[in-house]
């Protein structure tokens, strides 16, 4: 039976941008076509794979999309595990009557799709999905319980009613019955290196070197122009420093800001002096953002509580005239930078014995804690900690939350509360069913798992790729490179564990490359100044998204509690992060523009 398939793509041409780059593909050969969103890395050395196997191969370009039109033709469905880099795609099997999707291993690029009564839809964006006038724009209570808890919606869900995630390193197949089949390729714990797990220190330093400036040098490839982000930090100046050690002088960028408490402009001209880059700073002021900041909301596929400073970059690097840029992202998720893997380091086998002792012991003694910490958010969390059976998989999901379950509570009305309470910890049962599937996996690579699967997946991949798209930017992420993952996965813990030094690993594997004080100096995330913004030039356009004829009228939230946690905002209380309360502008203007019903 033959099936009615569209296919559609809004190209952003980085390789070979004559008209045989166009999109969607044909294969002439096999009648089957394309849709692809990303960047093979390896498609070269892919080609001649197939011309040795079949010598009378022919292409009509010089494209990574047209490599996987052959590739899927020689090997089918594998073709996806001989992929190196960045990808969401979708291809129609003219034999079988089937369309293959496939998603890259980390996430790196999205993968949206609905399923409903003999429609199958699939985009890159949420709003794509809804365009097709075929879904009802209907609020997810799940996304939303979600979305307070996370700062955004854990995959699979999304905010929208029936539209869902494919997840990272998985294929989904739809044949013209309208069966769905699916299933995973690669795993972050399963597939880490089972040669890491015997070297020696010295042995994983050169191979992290080795892997760290291959991983650079093959997402230099590109027919236009390309720049790095870069902060000053570890990650984005190892970027910075591999890639002038291959015989380029980048172009570099740093948002900076008169407020000295978030300026990272001294570490970034550092680095930049240290290897000669032809350096841009972006000055950032508060009517700067205030100007740009219905559009980077407006650019938000799904809202998030971040992302509108990587849109703030991205608009800099694009108006200078560039079409790539290289991130620094994933170090901190798989060297060590962030504060939860010292954190539960320290304390997670406390927590374990304490998770034998009586539940209901358990929950006065985190009623106890909360209450004596004065419900400020270090409590709420050390109290939440305190009820938990002391596994990783409960433990960690608390290092991220924004609001707690009580919070939620307090905050949504009544209905919502019920049709969005029951499956609350997705991403402890993510966390449980990976740390199953891999006993053997030691603390760091679990903590480094959870990172990437939730916070790096759920927000930063997302808002990189939905910010930097909006000004037709491609931001690649050599760090995210899997052969370098699944090294550094397999790795003993003892290797990985910082001592003293931040990301001891990258850096001792750097051998003295980065300049000292920006090796030492403490961590400082790329965070735009918007306590003090929301309290100033800011405070109208929040005040007016939070009141009464905006969100505080729809019917999802209690009016006066809204009301309560700006009032303790303003009022300076430290229980009331800025956080807490962007999370629920960014909300509001995302509902207003997309006409989204509760």
């Amino acid at each position: 039976e033959r099936v009615e398939t569209f296919l559609g793509s809004t190209r952003l041409a980085i390789l070979d941008l004559s008209a045989n780059g166009h999109q969607p593909m044909p294969d002439p050969a096999t009648g089957n076509w394309i849709s692809f969103n990303g960047e093979i890395y390896n498609f070269r050395e892919l080609l001649a794979e197939l011309k040795i196997a079949d010598p009378r191969l022919t292409t009509r370009s010089q494209t990574d999309t047209e490599v996987i039109l052959k590739a899927y033709a020689r090997w089918g469905r594998d073709c996806v595990r001989r992929l190196r880099g960045m990808f969401a795609f979708a291809l129609w099997d003219q034999g079988r009557q089937e369309l293959f999707l496939a998603r890259d291993r980390l996430g790196i690029k999205p993968l949206y799709y609905y399923d409903h009564e003999g429609t199958f839809l699939f985009a890159s964006e949420v709003r794509a999905i809804l365009a097709s006038g075929l879904v009802l724009r209907r609020l997810d209570p799940v996304g939303v319980w979600g979305y307070l808890a996370y700062q955004s919606v854990p995959a699979p869900r999304t905010l929208i009613q029936g539209i869902r995630v494919l997840p990272p390193g998985s294929w989904m197949t739809v044949d013209s019955q309208g069966t769905i089949t699916g299933g995973r390729y690669w795993d972050l714990l399963e597939d880490a290196s089972p040669d890491a797990r015997s070297a020696t220190r010295e042995e994983c330093r050169r191979r992290v070197r080795d892997l760290l400036r291959e991983a650079i040098s093959i997402h230099l490839v590109s027919d236009v122009p390309l720049g790095i982000f870069l902060s000053g930090g570890i990650d984005s100046s190892t970027v910075v420093a591999l890639m002038c050690e291959l015989g380029q002088v980048p172009r570099t960028f740093s948002v900076i800001f008169r407020e000295q408490a978030y300026n990272e402009a001294r570490h970034a001209q550092q680095v930049a002096s240290r290897f000669h880059t032809d350096h841009v700073e972006i000055l950032l002021g508060e009517q700067d953002l205030l100007t740009q900041l219905p559009e980077a909301l407006a650019a938000m596929d799904q809202p998030t509580g971040d992302g509108v400073n990587t849109y703030v970059i991205s608009r800099a690097v694009r108006s200078a005239g560039l079409t790539v840029a290289l991130s620094g992202l994933g170090g901190d998720e798989f060297f060590g930078g962030y504060p939860s893997f010292r954190r539960l380091s320290k304390v997670g086998g406390l927590l374990r014995l304490w998770g034998r002792t009586p539940r209901a012991f358990r929950s006065l003694a985190g009623w106890m804690v909360e209450a004596l910490g004065r419900s400020s958010v270090t409590a709420i969390k050390l109290a939440s900690l305190v009820k938990s059976d002391g596994t990783l998989d409960a433990t960690f999901p608390v290092t991220r939350q924004v609001f707690s379950d009580r919070e939620r509570h307090a905050l949504l009305e009544n209905g919502w509360i019920s049709e969005g309470d029951g499956t609350r910890d997705s991403y402890v049962q993510l966390l449980k069913e990976a740390y199953d599937r891999a006993p053997e996996s030691e603390l760091f690579s679990r903590v480094s798992y959870g990172e990437a699967r939730t916070y790096m997946h759920d927000v930063l991949l997302r808002d990189t790729d939905q910010m930097s798209m909006a000004h037709a930017l491609e931001v690649r992420v050599p760090l995210l490179d899997h052969k370098l993952v699944e090294y550094v996965m397999g790795l003993p813990d003892a290797h990985k564990r910082p001592n003293g030094t931040p990301k001891r690993l990258l850096v001792e594997s750097l051998d003295g490359l980065l300049p000292k004080e920006i090796v030492r100096r403490p961590k400082q995330g790329f965070t735009l100044p918007f306590e003090p913004w929301m309290r100033g030039d800011f405070r109208g356009f929040c005040e007016e998204r939070l009141g009464p004829e905006r969100l505080g009228g729809r019917g999802l939230f209690r009016p006066e509690r809204l009301q309560s946690l700006w009032q303790d905002f303003l009022a300076g209380r430290r229980h009331v992060s800025w956080a807490r309360l962007w999370l629920l502008v960014a909300l509001e203007e995302w509902l207003e523009r997309n006409g989204v019903e509760l």
